[in-house]
């Protein structure tokens, strides 16, 4: 048989995409790719901005797990958060955008905004700092002492048991943002032809519409808002630190990022803190697979 001839209208296309591709490319390598592969070659060395890089092997690996004593605490509580905080956000971002997307245009719009401006408000994480105050004019401990549930001021964020749940309040605060617009842009274009051919097919109520349309008509969107949760959920450390400084009361609240933030930034220790970020960097791999195949079997 002869060769099938290629079309040249397609090939054409074909490089135009791959220009308009390239910038992306150009840039994901240099501000990703690039970074990940450096830390992860000099997570097996030893270097201290300094001196030229040493060879250390798995000499930082073995003192992480065998000889860090601070390294177990900040993973425990990096998991802790995760847990805590990424599924919640997730599933609370999807329900909120399903029921405001039930509302007209206007209404819809103006929630849309309420939900999202805590994620451009970045620094107002100061407001949780008023409400929590360690003395009588924190709004929290005034209202307590003025309703009698308290005779003198509790330092909220002092407190090993108060700090966490405080941090993953604050971080669904302002986490939900993105993955509260992903959510609905996904349920906005949803063909609507879908939900009349399923009410023909049998489809009697909402729980049906959501399992059988909604969510396997979002799955993109679903995977994309689970992703954003996922990063800030093992990102979590600024938060931590504005609120209650580093470390905190016996390393309750630190994650791996605010403990490798101290190793290398101020202990200049580079070729640890490039291990302990190669072992977040496979933390969140491993939730990004765990998590696509749930949302792959739960969309069908």
């Amino acid at each position: 048989m002869a060769k099938q001839m290629k079309n040249p209208t397609l090939s054409g296309r074909r490089w135009q995409l791959y220009v308009l591709l390239a910038p992306f490319l150009i840039i994901f390598s240099l501000m990703i790719v690039l970074p990940v592969l450096a830390s992860m070659i000099l997570s097996f060395f030893n270097f201290d901005m300094v001196s030229l890089p040493s060879f250390a092997g798995l000499d930082n690996y073995i003192r992480m797990l065998l000889h860090d004593n601070i390294f177990p605490i900040v993973l425990k509580n990096t998991i802790l958060l995760a847990i805590l905080t990424g599924p919640a956000g997730f599933l609370l971002s999807f329900v909120l955008a399903w029921f405001i997307n039930e509302f007209g245009r206007t209404a819809r719009t103006l929630f849309s905004f309420m939900f999202y401006a805590p994620s451009l408000a970045g620094s107002a994480v100061f407001i949780w700092q008023i409400l929590f105050s360690s003395d009588s004019y924190g709004y929290i401990n005034s209202f307590l002492l003025s309703a009698g549930f308290i005779i003198e001021p509790i330092a909220w964020l002092s407190n090993a048991d108060y700090i966490v749940p405080i941090v993953v309040a604050v971080q669904l605060w302002s986490s939900l943002g993105i993955s509260f617009l992903s959510n609905l842009s996904g349920l906005q274009n949803i063909n609507t032809e879908l939900y009349e051919a399923g009410a023909i097919d049998g489809i009697r109520n909402r729980w049906q519409e959501l399992w059988y349309i909604t969510l396997p008509g979002m799955k993109h969107m679903l995977l994309f808002s689970a992703v954003m949760q996922i990063s800030s959920a093992f990102s979590i450390s600024s938060i931590i630190q504005q609120l209650a400084g580093y470390p905190t009361v016996g390393y309750a609240a630190d994650t791996i990022v605010s403990y490798l933030n101290d190793v290398g930034t101020v202990k200049y220790e580079m070729g640890y803190a490039s291990a302990l970020s190669v072992i977040l960097f496979l933390l969140m791999v491993l939730t990004r697979w765990i998590t696509n195949k749930l949302i792959n079997k739960a969309g069908g």
